[in-house]
């Protein structure tokens, strides 16, 4: 509709869309069936059905969307819907390598046969450990080593018997000689039944006492026995090595078939080339390794286990899985998606580590089937995305020790690596996914396949119901009152909001969903049945209310006046700007008193605020925009001499974004003009080079704010917003606000332009431009082109002789 003056204004049921209760399908959402499924993200479920179809590399998934969209919940629904129809992974098992301890040696096995075998490998060892023992000491195998022991005895003593007997006849007699802790065999002379020394001998022979040549051929006699006696004592080693041999080969003998059987055993359950061979090194392991047997443990306090080196490290056990694994890993570090390989240290505090210690991850866990990630989460870990790309790539796993890879660790293992069959679905955001896409070359080759999911959908039939069935579920799962037909509807209104356009709702639930428990709460406490409109507006005041004290602080600085906002009057020069202040949970707008100053000089628009380091980029662009708009409408046929400066007033912490740059057009026109711009309305909208008004984010916001303002200091009748025509569809203001314009109060014009803009601030035509390019006396822009020609003039009157038309710097040049 038009006012009396003829400038356009919506009606108050343009400002708001209201669901009518009859839109709603259900008297009460306690009559709707609870939806289990995903509503409004039908592009991003095709994208993720598809990746999740193709099995080909790369076609991992990413999924961006904001927070609360259903991102995990829809991925989680899918994947078990899947999970239960695919084939179920094999078991990933690690055994010793006895050839190179250092590199474990991998087996797979069919989901459940890894349990199975590592407790046929348990048992087996558990088996031998009982009954190799037992046979050692059982009749048939005591009886048959003492004979071999007792038949080599007999030849070491009947060699010896013989040498003694020799010895004795030649005159000698063996006796032991200590060498410090240890003792010889020697010879001695026998003299008339009694040993004596050689060194006796001697002084004998010196006292003439023992004939010389006696002694002499004693001595002759002596070294040949010795020299027997060296024999005679090779013969008893070796002696010593045939017993040995032996007995070894009785232990073969009478165990190594016990052993065989026991791995016959195991061999006809798993007949596998992988583990044939694998139990083949077992046989030779333990057919060297008898001793171990015989050995028993004196000492518990070593705690270390017997046969270590024969166990079977089950690292993922699939027995209990029906399907495809899917791994929701919500602490995606380095140890728990990739695992470990621990270590333990010894008593003298040295670091070890074998085969038994590898420690799978998620990612293991997840090989055949699913892996769901959070993108941040895995992106600031270390090490973590170098890794999973790298795997992803290669389609091989090697687990390694993650201090390793930082030297922390001197105990070391390779295990044999793994293939790896993992689908990766990574929730994000955009600018995550964009990061990783432009910046890293591999990461479009590992996730081919990017599921946007929207933050809005389109508001219908369909949607309603949709809506009414996802409130059937929250309140089930919560527990919660059910909603009647008008808090139903004042829900929706407000998933409206949300979604910042009238014909759309939010896909956002998570906050949905939050408003239906307070609000179930706030019936409660009204002792109210079910939920109706009040609640849901309660719930939606009380939410905003716990954390709008900045937006309270602000509010009291502009009714105490330490803030300047005017709300009546006309000033030259001067406007109300909009501006939104985003406190990341919530939103809320208030005015900005915008300023203009112009003068001589080429300075051209001066953005203080740019100056001053306190403007960003968006904003920038907005005044050099605005400085195109003003040549291409003053400058075509003479120069424009003008400098301009711009100020958001008692702005100290920053403005950026190009919605005040109409405002900012207004505030110099005005200046120029000399025409006072009304204080009672205030203007939002952006601005291109040829005039014409853009559409703006927070509009709803920007008009509570200023309301909010109008009302503390008294509402006139004249008081509104000025706005751009295309945010008319975003709009979704409180009831109050809607109440106040139904009552003449308050005021929402939208415009296309700036002539628009400028008419109902000042009052006055804007004019056009006649054939000759020459806009009409009293208009505004006449106004504006006959200051901007004085100006001009008098710069150029101004300049010095020589200069050539060159005049005093007022400001930086552009």
């Amino acid at each position: 509709m038009r006012t009396k003056s003829g400038f356009l204004e919506l009606s108050p049921d343009q400002l708001r869309w209201n669901c009518c209760p009859d839109l709603v399908p259900v008297g009460s959402s306690a009559e709707a069936r609870a939806c289990d499924e995903i509503i409004g993200q039908e592009r991003a479920l095709r994208a993720i059905q598809t990746g999740l179809d193709i099995k080909s590399l790369g076609y991992n998934i990413f999924i961006t969307g904001m927070v609360g969209t259903g991102r995990t919940t829809t991925i989680t629904q899918l994947l078990d819907q899947l999970e239960k129809g695919e084939k179920t992974p094999d078991d990933i098992l690690y055994v010793n390598n006895f050839k190179y301890p250092d590199e474990p040696v991998l087996i797979m096995l069919p989901a459940g046969q890894g349990k199975e075998f590592s407790t046929s490998m348990t048992t087996l060892i558990d088996l031998l450990k009982t009954n190799v023992p037992h046979l050692l000491k059982s009749p048939y195998y005591t009886e048959k080593r003492d004979a071999i022991v007792e038949s080599q005895q007999k030849k070491q003593r009947e060699l010896l018997q013989s040498f003694e007997a020799e010895v004795s006849e030649q005159g000698f007699s063996v006796i032991q000689v200590q060498m410090g802790m240890f003792s010889r065999p020697d010879l001695i002379p026998v003299i008339d039944g009694q040993p004596v020394p050689f060194a006796r001998l001697e002084a004998l022979v010196k006292e003439k006492k023992f004939p010389k040549e006696s002694l002499e051929a004693l001595r002759e006699k002596y070294e040949k026995l010795t020299s027997k006696l060296e024999d005679i004592f090779e013969s008893l080693k070796e002696i010593d090595e045939e017993t040995r041999t032996l007995l070894r080969e009785w232990d073969e003998e009478s165990i190594t078939p016990v052993i065989k059987g026991s791995l016959d055993e195991v061999r006809a359950k798993f007949n596998t080339p992988k583990i044939d061979a694998y139990l083949d090194e077992v046989e030779k392991a333990l057919g060297n390794s008898l001793e171990a047997f015989k050995a028993q443990k004196k000492d518990d306090r070593e705690p270390v286990e017997d046969f270590l080196e024969y166990r079977v490290n089950l690292l993922v056990d699939n027995s209990d899985k029906h399907g495809a694994p899917v791994i929701m890993e919500t602490n995606p570090n380095y140890v728990n998606l990739f695992g470990s390989i621990e270590s333990t240290m010894t008593r003298i505090g040295m670091s070890q580590t074998d085969f038994t210690l590898i420690k799978a991850g998620s990612f293991l866990k997840a090989n055949g089937g699913y892996l769901v990630i959070n993108a941040l989460d895995a992106l600031v870990e270390p090490g973590v995305w170098a890794v999973l790309k790298r795997t992803l790539r290669n389609q091989i796993f090697e687990i390694q020790n993650y201090l390793q890879m930082y030297l922390f660790s001197s105990a070391r293992l390779k295990p044999e690596p793994i293939k790896a069959d993992v689908k990766v679905v990574m929730i994000g955001d955009a600018t995550i996914y964009n990061l990783l896409y432009f910046q890293d070359e591999d990461f479009k080759k590992i996730f081919k396949i990017k599921a946007e999911f929207d933050s809005e959908m389109e508001r219908g039939e369909q949607a309603i119901g949709d809506y009414v069935r996802f409130i059937k579920k929250i309140c089930d799962d919560d527990g919660l009152l059910p909603l009647d037909k008008d808090g139903i509807a004042a829900l929706i209104e407000y998933s409206t909001r949300i979604a910042g356009r009238q014909k759309k709702l939010s896909t956002r639930f998570h906050i949905i969903a939050d408003v239906i428990r307070e609000s179930s709460y706030w019936a409660r406490k009204a002792k109210r049945p079910a939920v109706g409109r009040e609640d849901i507006e309660k719930a939606i005041d009380e939410r905003f209310a716990r954390v709008s004290l900045i937006e309270g602080k602000i509010q009291e600085m502009i009714e105490e006046g330490t803030i300047l906002i005017d709300t009546q009057g006309a000033v030259v020069g001067q406007v109300n700007g909009l501006s939104v202040y985003d406190m990341g949970q919530f939103m809320f707008g208030k005015p900005a008193r915008i300023t203009a100053r112009t003068g001589m000089g080429r300075g051209g628009v001066i953005n203080i605020e740019r100056e001053a380091d306190m403007s960003g980029p968006t904003h920038n662009k907005g005044v050099l925009i605005l400085g195109g708009y003003l040549r291409g409408r003053y400058a075509t046929k003479r120069p424009m001499s003008l400098t301009a400066s711009l100020a958001f007033e008692q702005s100290y912490g920053g403005v950026d974004g190009d919605s005040a740059s109409s405002t900012e057009v207004y505030a110099i026109l005005s200046s120029l003009s000399g025409l006072p711009l009304r204080q009672d309305l205030a203007v939002t909208g952006s601005l291109n080079q040829r005039g014409d008004i853009q559409p703006i984010g927070g509009v709803n916001e920007k008009i509570e704010g200023f309301f909010g303002v109008c009302k503390a200091k008294g509402l006139t009748g004249t008081q509104g917003v000025i706005i751009p025509h295309q945010n008319v569809q975003n709009l979704m203001l409180r009831s109050e606000i809607v109440a106040a314009v139904k009552d003449g109060k308050f005021h929402v014009y939208p415009v296309k332009s700036i002539d628009e803009g400028i008419e109902i601030l000042t009052g006055v035509e804007a004019g056009a431009p006649d054939a000759a390019g020459e806009y009409p006396d009293g208009t505004v822009h006449g106004l504006v082109d006959r200051e901007l020609q004085r100006l001009a003039k008098g710069l150029k009157d101004f300049s010095a002789p020589g200069e050539k038309g060159e005049g005093p710097s007022e400001g930086p040049k552009k």
